[in-house]
């Protein structure tokens, strides 16, 4: 019970630095300097005892001490996933590099899920980045070979057996949704898919390998479908002319999977 408490503790401050990453990323600002976060209203720096995880924002009812701006409900909401999300890992998994994993993949979900939504920005460092850390982490937290005993000899041991399903779970489920989007802009004659989706799945099929990257797009495809129509509908929205942020999509979808793909595709070796 501690260590689900701990891993809960952990994600908030985790979550607290992804928010950083959300609001300057997108923006092309340093994530290091400056070091204290400020009021993107009035710029004013951020005491500590006013940016402790949801605490504060509870206290401070949702506004900047100083200039009494509206603070996003992003933010805590960014922190509280996170650690409920590190909590599932420890409580499903125990303290285990399966754990880690998990939980790492869960941050960059979270984060991209608040950036595309709130941006419309997928940015490099969490989707590049995370398809090169899924990879690496395939050594140490082995994938079942599905699809790549074709193509790895299975006498090559099963870290490098995991390593070849990374690689192609992000390869072929990217350069599906690449073509997917390639085929609708040369027949509609405008894009219909961002290249940031096309990075994001790579780097879940990097993660997860190729069953669950391609149930990830299905999933992502229906969750978008609906919950972009509602939220068309409830909002006013032009449909014809609203971005839709699939990639949030996506990362709900993943999440999901995540969640369940231990019992629905046997992710990882027994």
């Amino acid at each position: 019970m501690i260590e689900i408490a701990l891993a809960f503790l952990a994600g908030l401050l985790i979550g607290s630095f992804l928010n950083v990453c959300v609001f300057r990323l997108p923006r092309d600002l340093s994530v290091v300097t400056p070091a204290r976060s400020f009021c993107p209203f009035c710029e004013e720096t951020i005491a500590w005892y006013d940016n402790i995880p949801v605490l504060s924002y509870a206290v401070l009812r949702g506004k900047c001490r100083r200039c009494g701006a509206r603070i996003p409900l992003r933010y805590p909401a960014v922190e509280l996933a996170t650690a409920i999300a590190f909590a599932i890992c420890v409580s499903w998994f125990g303290v285990n590099p399966v754990a880690l994993k998990y939980a790492v993949f869960s941050a960059i979900m979270i984060t991209l899920i608040a950036s595309d939504f709130e941006e419309r920005i997928l940015p490099d460092e969490f989707t590049i980045g995370g398809g090169v850390l899924g990879l690496i982490l395939a050594w140490f937290v082995p994938l079942r070979g599905e699809f790549a005993l074709f193509v790895v000899p299975y006498t090559w041991g099963p870290r490098w057996v995991s390593v070849g399903e990374a690689v192609i779970g992000a390869c072929v489920a990217s350069g599906s949704i690449w073509l997917a989007g390639w085929l609708y802009e040369k027949f509609r004659h405008k894009e219909g898919l961002g290249f940031g989706d096309v990075k994001m799945i790579f780097m879940i099929g990097a993660f997860l390998g190729l069953p669950a990257a391609l149930l990830t797009l299905i999933g992502g495809s229906l969750v978008g479908a609906v919950g972009g129509l509602l939220y068309i509908r409830f909002t006013s929205q032009d449909a014809s002319t609203y971005e839709l942020p699939f990639g949030s999509f996506l990362g709900v979808a993943a999440l999901g999977v995540a969640v369940y793909g231990e019992v629905l595709l046997k992710l990882h070796p027994r």
